[in-house]
């Protein structure tokens, strides 16, 4: 164990956030049911523990355009919101079957960038969050892509839900957030094209040459966050009050990994600033 990160083993709320790219079959497209059983189970067993857990996750309009026979990741909005509705109820559908396996409840939360926007709309958020934790429910974030449909025109505004997750940490006052990605975490160039890239293991404080650095770029045709989108999540997490690791999706035994300090993926440390206007970032 690194000595360096054994405080995140006292983390009490975390969040975790996983792309569409980790739960899909990248060969066909369909729905890693096995994968999505081992989140499931290594959630159930962190809150058997005594923390809090929210689940962040994307792969709605994944889901629901395999459902259709669709093979690509479609261009019209009306097609992706039609799939939206299919796949999140398919996808909430399993998600909720599993969680009762381990005498589990799973909560939806669907969110809109006007639900941050809104001041009342954010104090009815905060409070459903609050109310599902304290029941012992496991709530299952995703953005409302029916609805919402400046966020998915727009390549989805909150960059396949990394934005979305941190601004989640930002409502409930969690201490951790673990994006799920496709990468095992924050490079010094992208790895997949430049193979001098250098691993990034500790982000103190982000800068401008950080930031810089991401680039909006996915290497799936499922997800839509690149890099870009992370650094920013990481800016609302960290000015939040809560640390934040970008690590491989591949394994989900990674969650545990990190709450018990190993060295896995790039940690970015939190500085919680209270004058900072998180909203500007979205």
């Amino acid at each position: 164990m690194c000595n360096e990160r054994k405080f995140l083993k006292d983390k009490k709320r975390i969040v975790v956030k996983i792309g569409s790219s980790s739960l899909m079959h990248s060969e066909t497209g369909k729905l890693n049911l096995l994968k999505v059983e081992r989140l499931v189970r290594t959630l159930v067993d962190i809150k058997n523990s005594g923390k809090d857990v929210i689940l962040v996750s994307s792969g709605a309009i994944a889901v629901g355009r395999n459902s259709i026979g669709l093979h690509e990741r479609p261009d019209e909005l009306p097609v992706k919101q039609a799939c939206a509705a299919i796949g999140q109820a398919k996808l909430m559908m399993v998600y909720q079957k599993i969680f009762a396996e381990y005498n589990t409840i799973a909560a939806q939360v669907l969110l809109t960038k006007y639900t941050m926007l809104n001041h009342v709309a954010r104090t009815n958020a905060e409070n459903t969050f609050k109310e599902l934790l304290h029941i012992g429910a496991v709530p299952i974030v995703n953005e409302n892509d029916v609805i919402s449909t400046y966020e998915i025109e727009y390549v989805q505004t909150f960059g396949d839900n990394d934005k979305l997750s941190a601004l989640v940490v930002a409502i409930t006052g969690a201490d951790l957030l673990i994006l799920l990605s496709d990468i095992d975490g924050l490079y010094t160039d992208d790895p997949n094209e430049n193979p001098d890239a250098k691993f990034i293991n500790l982000v103190e404080k982000i800068d401008d040459n950080l930031i810089h650095m991401g680039k909006a770029s996915s290497g799936s045709s499922v997800g839509t966050g690149g890099m870009s989108t992370k650094l920013v999540a990481a800016q609302i997490a960290n000015y939040s009050g809560a640390d934040m690791v970008i690590t491989n999706g591949n394994d989900v035994n990674n969650i545990h990994r990190i709450i018990n300090g190993e060295e896995v993926g790039t940690l970015f440390l939190q500085h919680k600033d209270s004058n900072f206007d998180i909203l500007e970032l979205i």
